[in-house]
């Protein structure tokens, strides 16, 4: 079975406008609402591959209802730890006149001790976990140190753990030395303290952060693809050219395509490239409303390489 974890969901709210005008009113051409977080995205795209998973997270108020609501009407098995705050609401305003995206993002609500407590029980009492995907931000109230407690239980279960986040909760949970890490090429800038300006700066990073024990790292780098990096491999895995409408939930995609690619039996090389390819699929439609046949369609166009 494939989990995935999702501390500090949120209720994304996506508004279209033409173009933003400062000081005066802007007509909202589109309001969009989904589940959003970074495990919760990959929890999306699994079910809509077909890919049997189960999303864990906190919940609370009306927005958290809200928010298991969207996941019920696509399918998404759950189970939320209801929490007394309410769950975040992150908003997006796209503007289709330059094509681009601002993104506002909410830290998330204040968790409780006891509340903490309850998700490292159902943690605990995962069964026959095959990977548990470790996802995103921690809300208000909890010690980044839980990403490395989490890493160190799904490990003593004999899962697979993939982990996916920023700054100290990606430090916390990177000294546990989880199988796979997906940082983006900001995300990895971060974490190495200095800027990764070209294809090889990002590769010697990679292969930095694999030496401190991890198995797999996955790098997604936007339109410049995929690298991953193991012990006896380094790929880049290419897609093709794009017209992008939406870039949330992408990387989270491509861990699911990952991650789908290995409980498969695909080897890495084959695996990345199923990344790259769910990736891309998630740019084209708000949403991780991608389907098997889309992926396919872009998978046929990966182009892959070494990464000397």
């Amino acid at each position: 079975m494939i989990y995935t974890i999702t501390l500090n969901p949120a209720l994304d709210r996506i508004l279209t406008v033409e173009s933003i005008e400062y000081h005066n009113p802007n007509r909202v051409d589109g309001d969009e609402r989904y589940a959003g977080g970074k495990g919760i995205d990959v929890s999306k795209a699994l079910t809509r591959l077909g890919v049997g998973n189960k999303a864990l997270g906190f919940a609370g108020g009306f927005t958290g209802l809200e928010l298991e609501g969207c996941l019920f009407n696509l399918g998404v098995n759950c189970e939320f730890v209801r929490i007394s705050a309410e769950t975040r609401t992150n908003v997006y305003i796209h503007e289709t006149a330059r094509n681009r995206q601002i993104s506002f993002n909410l830290r998330g609500p204040l968790i409780q001790s006891f509340e903490l407590m309850e998700m490292i029980d159902v943690i605990k009492g995962l069964k026959d976990a095959e990977y548990i995907i470790l996802s995103g931000s921690i809300p208000a109230g909890v010690n980044p140190i839980i990403y490395e407690k989490i890493v160190e239980i799904a490990k003593a279960k004999g899962a697979k753990v993939v982990l996916d986040s920023d700054d100290e909760p990606f430090k916390a949970g990177l000294r546990a030395k989880p199988h796979i890490i997906k940082p983006n090429i900001h995300e990895l800038e971060r974490l190495m303290a200095r800027q990764l300006k070209d294809i090889d700066a990002i590769v010697d990073a990679a292969v930095g952060v694999y030496e401190r024990g991890v198995g797999v790292v996955l790098v997604s780098m936007g339109a410049r693809g995929v690298l991953l990096v193991t012990k006896d491999e380094r790929w880049i895995a290419h897609p093709p050219r794009v017209t992008v409408v939406n870039t949330i939930g992408a990387g989270d995609s491509a861990v699911a395509g990952f991650v789908h690619g290995l409980a498969m039996g695909e080897s890495y090389k084959e695996a990345v490239m199923r990344a790259a390819a769910t990736g891309t699929a998630a740019t084209l439609i708000n949403d991780v409303s991608i389907t098997q046949e889309s992926v396919d369609a872009i998978l046929a166009q990966v182009k892959v390489r070494r990464a000397t």
